[in-house]
C-alpha cells in the first residue's frame, strides 16, 4: 500500500465524530504502530494464524480465563433468580425461584436486600443448610448468551459489619429504590457465600465449574458493561466488514449465509461464521473464531481502534494492497478457531 492511502471506517458507536484508520506504515509510521506478537503454532491461512483451542500460553493471553467470565457475569448482572427450597405445605423440599436484586460484595459474593415476609426469606429461615443457588445471565435472547450459578449458604448481615457502609452505598447506587426500603425493620441484608460457581458460556460452548478462590481473586472484564451495545453495533453497522474478515483473515472459501460478532471484552472479539459446505446449499457448517486484540484495551475507545485495525486490514486485503516491508497483511492477528459445528 502506497503511502498517505486513506481509508475512512464508521465509528462504532453513533455521534461520535468520523475516524479514519490508515495504514500502520502510512505517513512514514506516524500515525498507529502495531505491535508484532510471536507466532502461534497453528494453521496458517492467507498469512494469518489460525490456531485451536487447545494451545497454551500464546492461546490464553488472547481469551478471559473461565474464573474472569464468570466473574464478569456476576458483575454485570444486578438481578437473577434464587433458588430456594420451598417449605410451604404440600410442596416442602421442591426447588422456589425468585426474582431478586443484588450487588457483590468486594469479594464477589452476591448481597440481597430482603424483605422477612418474601416467601424466599421464610424458605431461607425455615432451612437448617441454608443452601441456595443464584442464577444470572447477560442481556440477550435465547441460550446464546454467558450465564453462572453461585450455590452456597446465604446468611444475614450484621448491621456493624465492616463492609455494610460501602454495601449499603453500593446497594443504593445500583438500585433506586434501596434508599426507601434499607432502614425499615422489616428489611435485611443478606450475604451468599459461594461454595460452587458454575459458569455457561452459551449454547454449544464452554460449561465449566469455576473454582471458588479463583472466583473471588479475578477481576471483572473492563468492558463488560458495554459489551452487548459494541456488539450489537457491530452487527448493525459493519457486516461487510463482518464479511470481509471472515473471507480474507479466516480463510472461509464457500459462501457466506451468516456472520456475526457474539462477544466482545478486553482481549478481543469472538465472530461466528456459518457458511457453506462445499458446493451443498443444504449443508451449513458454523464456526466461532477468537480475534486478539495486538495492544492493551483499557477503554471503550480502544476497543474500538482494534477492531477497526482489523476491519482495515481485511479490506485492504480483500482490495489487493500489499505493504512496503513484504509482510504479509493479516499475519500478525491473532486468531483462533474456537468452536465448530456442522449444521443439516
Amino acid at each position: 500500500m502506497m503511502k498517505g492511502e486513506v481509508r475512512a471506517l464508521a465509528l462504532l458507536f453513533v455521534g461520535s465524530a468520523s475516524a479514519f484508520m490508515t495504514h500502520p506504515h502510512a505517513f512514514g509510521g506516524a500515525n498507529v504502530v502495531v505491535q508484532r506478537m510471536s507466532a502461534i503454532a497453528a494453521t496458517e491461512v492467507n498469512g494469518a494464524q489460525i490456531a485451536d483451542e487447545k494451545e497454551s500460553e500464546p492461546v490464553k493471553s488472547t481469551r478471559l480465563n473461565v474464573s474472569e467470565k464468570a466473574r464478569t457475569v456476576a458483575s454485570v448482572c444486578t438481578s437473577g433468580t434464587m433458588c430456594t427450597l420451598s417449605s410451604f405445605d404440600g410442596i416442602e423440599g421442591a426447588p422456589f425461584g425468585s426474582f431478586v436484586d443484588y450487588v457483590l460484595d468486594d469479594d464477589g459474593n452476591p448481597v440481597l436486600l430482603m424483605n422477612e415476609m418474601s416467601m424466599h426469606t421464610l424458605n431461607i429461615r425455615n432451612s437448617e443448610e441454608k443452601m441456595v443457588t443464584l442464577f444470572v445471565q447477560l442481556s440477550g435472547s435465547g441460550q446464546d448468551v454467558s450465564r453462572c450459578s453461585v450455590t452456597g449458604k446465604i446468611e444475614k448481615i450484621d448491621a456493624k459489619a465492616d463492609d455494610m457502609d460501602a454495601i449499603r452505598m453500593r446497594y443504593s447506587i445500583t438500585h433506586v429504590y434501596a434508599d426507601q426500603v434499607m432502614d425499615s425493620p422489616k428489611f435485611d441484608f443478606y450475604r451468599l457465600t459461594p461454595s460452587k460457581v458454575y459458569f455457561v458460556g452459551g449454547f454449544g460452548v464452554l460449561a465449566k465449574w469455576v473454582d471458588v478462590n479463583e472466583y473471588r481473586e479475578a477481576a471483572p472484564d473492563i468492558l463488560a458493561k458495554e459489551a452487548s451495545e459494541i456488539v450489537a453495533r457491530l452487527n448493525r453497522d459493519h457486516t461487510e466488514d463482518l464479511r470481509l474478515t471472515a473471507t480474507h483473515l479466516f480463510g472461509v472459501e464457500t459462501e457466506i449465509e451468516k456472520v456475526k460478532v457474539t462477544n466482545v471484552d478486553r482481549l478481543g472479539i469472538d465472530i461466528r461464521v456459518t457458511s457453506q459446505q462445499g458446493g451443498r446449499r443444504n449443508k451449513l457448517v458454523t464456526d466461532e473464531f477468537r480475534v486478539g486484540f495486538r495492544l492493551p484495551v483499557m477503554s471503550v475507545e480502544d476497543a474500538k481502534s482494534e477492531v477497526l485495525k482489523v476491519f482495515q486490514e481485511a479490506w485492504e486485503i480483500g482490495n489487493g494492497y500489499t505493504w512496503d516491508d513484504d509482510s504479509v497483511l493479516g499475519s500478525d492477528v491473532p486468531i483462533l478457531k474456537i468452536a465448530a459445528d456442522d449444521l443439516e
